[in-house]
């Protein structure tokens, strides 16, 4: 048994499957999952696990080399905005509608319980050297 990063097996085999530039999504309770997109559904109740909780766990065991959110997360959930902000990731910004279409091509949503405005991030998979 692991004892260390993720412990979900699922997870962790995907991200152990991850290449360079390939992605994955942490998404709200409310993202529609696109067709052939498997989705690690977290959720348990409302609000749990959050969005923040979920993000933090895969940032300690990800490399991620860019991220992507909605432009509206900016005027919609300026505190959530904020912490992703302060992780120091190179964000990029685009509409809600090419947020979802990108969400196309990710190896997995990873689905919460987070019931908050635009609380979805597309990570986009590094390299460790």
């Amino acid at each position: 048994m692991k004892k260390h990063g993720i412990l979900n097996r699922e997870l962790a085999g995907i991200f152990a499957k991850l290449g360079h530039t390939d992605t994955i999504v942490i998404a709200d309770c409310g993202l529609p999952v696109p067709a052939g997109v498997t989705c690690i559904d977290l959720a348990y109740a409302l609000h749990k696990p959050s969005f923040e909780d979920v993000l933090n766990a895969v940032l300690a065991d990800l490399v991620v080399e860019k991220s992507v959110c909605a432009s509206e997360i900016t005027a919609h959930n300026q505190s959530l905005d904020q912490h992703i902000q302060n992780l120091n990731l190179h964000t990029e910004y685009v509409s809600h509608e090419a947020f979802k279409q990108q969400c196309a091509q990710a190896k997995v949503i990873i689905r919460t319980g987070e019931a908050t405005p635009y609380a979805n991030i597309i990570l986009q998979s590094g390299v460790i050297f």
